[in-house]
């Protein structure tokens, strides 16, 4: 019997990740098994990740697991799993929208959809948030295209654009909005505003913490104090924001924030929860874009945002450059209420074969 388990998996970059996407059927159906798996197959825990498919960092040990769809308004279902380097953990407590740039095209190289000669739409049940985002794949001849015009910061040249709208994302892992009920809340003598627009995100003012917010987030990680205040801070509002004891978890998201440096909307910090993100995620950036668009929160009174029509466009500034979100939104009893959150990604299929597991891990049947 062979020592090493073949499965067949791609290897894409997502955005401003990367990461192994599997069919769900290629894998185990047992949640510890498949974890076991993940973890070899990326070569988890070390911190080079060095025995697997792994970049050694917490954006390059990502996984995509998909499959065709049985709800009515989906054609496929995306179960985002982040595996740690740094410890034998695998974790579906947050959503990826960086992975999910290349569901649209992974679920049409896997023929689980049919491509429409143009542009096909691809409807995407997002699993770790029970919500629904609506990826547009350029697919001319019925062909994914990746090559094009299109550039997003942190990913050096250009290539075909992939818009993603994301549909009542509000309170999808917290169950509201503002999961404290509070537009401004004092947690450790600092005053923060938490916010889950498709990501649990705490924002606070950088100046809050003796920082200007413009630092390189190796010289933010290497300030001892600010990432104890930091996460404190995390600790205490997680109960708060209805995610429980959130010791273990890579939820909530902590931004610090700033006024914007290069014409955007608000400059941003973020830790993803113990590193300092060389960008921001996806629905990080559409959370701290939300909570720029309330009234009296900490992050508008950085971003001094009024929103004088129904839908507009934010740039959050990050140390790498900037992420675009458009919304659209309403007014209700005072309120600011978000209908919709749209961005542009793009994605590459990098690598389509097997990655090999020790067999003891998964038995072959």
């Amino acid at each position: 019997m062979s020592s090493q388990r073949a499965i067949r998996s791609s290897v894409m970059r997502g955005g401003t990740s990367k990461g192994l996407y599997f069919r769900a059927s290629d894998l185990p159906s047992d949640v510890a098994t498949r974890d076991a798996v993940l973890l070899a197959a990326m070569g988890s825990p070390d911190a080079r990740e060095i025995d697997g498919m792994g970049g050694g960092h917490p954006l390059t040990s990502k996984v995509a697991v998909v499959n065709r769809s049985a709800r009515a308004d989906a054609d496929v279902d995306y179960l985002f799993l982040q595996v740690w380097p740094d410890r034998a953990e695998v974790s579906d407590s947050q959503n990826c929208g960086n992975l999910l740039a290349g569901v649209g095209p992974f679920a049409i190289e896997e023929g689980l959809i049919e491509a429409d000669d143009g542009i096909t739409s691809v409807r995407i049940w997002m699993k770790n948030t029970q919500s629904l985002a609506v990826a547009r794949v350029e697919t001319p001849d019925r062909q994914v295209r990746y090559d094009g015009d299109a550039h997003i910061d942190g990913v050096p040249g250009t290539s075909a654009p992939i818009p993603i709208e994301f549909l009542d994302v509000a309170g999808s892992s917290c169950g509201s909005l503002l999961p404290t009920g509070n537009v401004v809340d004092v947690v450790e003598g600092v005053r923060v505003t938490c916010v889950d627009n498709g990501m649990p995100v705490v924002c606070m003012k950088a100046s809050d913490f003796g920082l200007t917010g413009y630092e390189e987030p190796g010289e933010i990680e290497a300030n001892a104090d600010v990432c104890e205040k930091v996460e404190r801070i995390r600790l205490a509002v997680g109960p708060l924001m209805n995610l429980g004891d959130v010791a273990s978890k890579s939820v909530p998201k902590m931004s610090l924030l700033a006024p914007a440096q290069h014409g955007g909307a608000v400059a941003t910090r973020t830790f993803i929860p113990h590193r300092v993100h060389e960008a921001i995620g996806v629905f990080g950036a559409v959370s701290v874009a939300t909570a720029c668009l309330l009234p009296g929160s900490v992050a508008s009174e950085v971003a001094q945002v009024h929103v004088a029509r129904s839908s507009t466009t934010l740039d959050v500034e990050h140390p790498t450059g900037y992420f675009s979100v458009s919304m659209d939104v309403s007014s209700a009893d005072g309120s600011v209420v978000v209908n919709s959150s749209a961005l542009l990604r793009t994605a590459r299929l990098l690598m389509r074969g097997d990655v090999f597991v020790p067999s003891s891990i998964w038995e072959l049947s």
